[in-house]
């Protein structure tokens, strides 16, 4: 009996030294995107708009909200809102479209995280309309029932730059963090039917 308590006390060492060598999971493994779900692309905007969406994720630092016209040659980005915390499916910020000028923008959310880099989500095409009319259809009026019908002109719709395309987001896990994963969850496998066989091989003695 003491020689089987021996025995399984040697292939538990052997199985913790075995997982302190391998290490944890990568960490990127387990990042949470974060996204922009309010307003959305193509979008028309009047008065103080809530802009919702998420900025939480591991190693939050900080978040902002800011805004830039798509084709301004200097890249500037406009500050709407910055936080210290970290938000899930809830409001990032209220963006007061009657500050601006009506035309086309794009609202980006970028999160800075505790090692300095940045994770960034962006909508493109928001139509600003505080002070021009959207574009819709203008319907004549009903002619009396023995009237010609008047013919109905296709309303014209007004053509927006297309704005540059934004690198792909950097928070996306790659093939290579899904296999190290399936490597480490494989290892753990073969560990635990070391053990069991262990285990009922020493019952049997």
């Amino acid at each position: 009996m003491l020689d089987s308590i021996l025995a399984m006390k040697r292939v538990a060492l052997l199985l913790f030294a075995f997982f302190s060598l391998i290490g944890p999971i990568p960490a990127r493994a387990q990042f949470t995107l974060i996204s922009i779900e309010s307003p959305v692309a193509g979008q028309a905007l009047m008065g103080a708009v809530t802009v919702t969406g998420t900025s939480a994720m591991p190693d939050f630092a900080s978040a902002e909200v800011s805004f830039a016209y798509p084709n301004d040659p200097t890249g500037t980005w406009f500050l709407v809102a910055q936080s210290d915390q970290p938000v899930q499916d809830s409001t990032l910020a209220v963006w007061d479209t009657t500050l601006l000028t009506d035309g086309t923008y794009i609202l980006r959310l970028r999160v800075t995280l505790t090692d300095g880099t940045t994770r960034d989500v962006s909508v493109t095409n928001l139509r600003v309309r505080n002070y021009t009319p959207l574009e819709t259809a203008t319907p004549f009026p009903v002619d009396a029932p023995q009237a010609t019908p008047r013919p109905t002109t296709a309303p014209t719709s007004t053509l927006y730059p297309t704005p540059t395309a934004l690198p792909p987001n950097p928070a996306e896990v790659t093939p290579s963090v899904v296999r190290a994963s399936l490597l480490y969850g494989g290892l753990a496998a073969l560990g635990l039917f070391l053990l069991v066989g262990a285990y009922l091989r020493l019952r049997r003695n």
